[in-house]
């Protein structure tokens, strides 16, 4: 007979301890509105800068005028508006592919697009440092899913090559959410092709930043548009809003409308979100030097830094224990500097690190100031004392 500790939640305090003791407990630390004290921000993912620029916070204002605050229901109910369809509309056409279907999310649109699209007697092969959203979506879908080394498209092929299932998808990011790398697209697309797999490729850190005028990693390999290849995007980082989309042919979006069950039970897009990510959308439409400038501040970042020469806007700075990198997180910002700390399970045992982000359009006193305090941080660190 099993006999109940004192409180069942007991365990908790417990986990907690063990956590705190590993260098793992983490707080959340809720910023304020800008202003001259505000840290200077290498901490988001702004790549663009767009998420105060007046007119994106136009956009979001004038759509809750319109529209109101929420967006009432369901988007199969009464929460699709005519602002959904224009950003999906525009959304599509600017990436490359014949049609979009906006979610509340980044994570419900990978929910809804990896289930949509597999389910039971389907394979789904995933990259080994697939976003926690395309885990969870594996997990959920019920199809058999086998983890293959990262970037490593002839372990996709020969996975693909001995499977009995009818249908299969490959997922990956286009763009490390840590590491900054980017994926081998054109060799995972072949290896799809040769044996009847769709390919699922998450832009969520391409988007802005990769690809003709921030089109994109998919359209910068010439991948947008396939009729094999679908694509999903978040709205939250280089647009600067909230919400996300699933990019792909007619068919796959329509069968999401269907099927999609993150999509029919959630309620839609807020419209102020909605509005501010069509306005974002429309400014990097405008000016497309937005995405070269993100890789003229990363390689700015990484060079003070000591870190490899960046290919996107994610710059990690690996230090190896949790310990260590919180001690430089913590100091660069008693130094007035805000930058990521990644720990497990964000990422593998043994490679916490710094994760820095550039963002187009940072004052360059700022990026002089941060650069400096980088520097004598990492120095500080790696030199055994984090002062």
């Amino acid at each position: 007979m099993i006999h109940p500790a004192a409180h069942p939640l007991a365990w908790l305090d417990e986990r907690a301890a063990a956590r705190t003791d590993a260098g793992l407990r983490r707080r959340l630390r809720p910023r304020g509105p800008s202003g001259a004290d505000t840290p200077i921000d290498l901490a988001g993912n702004d790549y663009l800068g767009l998420s105060d620029d007046p007119r994106v916070v136009a956009g979001g204002i004038e759509a809750l005028r319109v529209w109101g605050a929420g967006s009432t229901g369901s988007r199969l109910v009464t929460g699709s508006t005519t602002l959904h369809r224009d950003l999906e509309t525009e959304l599509a056409g600017f990436c490359g592919f014949t049609d979009a279907l906006v979610f509340s999310s980044g994570y419900t649109a990978n929910l809804g697009v990896v289930t949509a699209l597999t389910g039971p007697g389907a394979l789904i092969v995933s990259d080994a440092a697939s976003h926690a959203s395309l885990v969870d979506a594996c997990r959920l879908s019920r199809a058999r899913v086998v983890v293959v080394p990262h970037a490593d498209p002839d372990a996709v092929a020969g996975v693909l090559a001995a499977r009995t299932e009818e249908r299969a998808l490959v997922v990956t990011d286009t763009v490390g959410s840590a590491d900054g790398d980017l994926a081998p697209l054109r060799a995972l697309h072949r290896a799809c092709r040769a044996h009847g797999a769709v390919l699922l490729a998450d832009e969520a850190h391409g988007l802005g930043v990769r690809g003709p005028g921030g089109r994109g990693l998919l359209a910068e390999t010439g991948l947008a548009g396939q009729d094999d290849v679908v694509g999903t995007v978040t709205l939250s980082k280089a647009l600067g809003s909230q919400g996300g989309a699933v990019l792909g042919p007619a068919a796959v979006i329509a069968h999401l409308v269907d099927a999609a069950r993150s999509f029919i039970f959630d309620t839609g897009l807020a419209p102020a979100a909605t509005g501010s990510a069509l306005a974002a959308l429309r400014v990097l439409a405008a000016e497309p030097e937005r995405a070269a400038d993100v890789l003229r501040v990363a390689a700015v970042l990484a060079t003070a830094a000591g870190a490899a020469v960046p290919v996107s806007a994610v710059v990690p700075v690996v230090l190896g224990e949790p310990g260590p990198a919180l001690a430089a997180a913590t100091a660069c910002l008693a130094r007035g500097v805000h930058v990521g700390c990644f720990r497990p399970p964000s990422v593998p045992p043994g490679t916490s690190r710094l994760r820095l982000t550039a963002r187009a359009g940072l004052p360059e006193a700022d990026l002089r100031r941060a650069t400096s305090v980088l520097t004598e941080v990492l120095d500080g660190v790696r030199a055994g004392s984090a002062r």
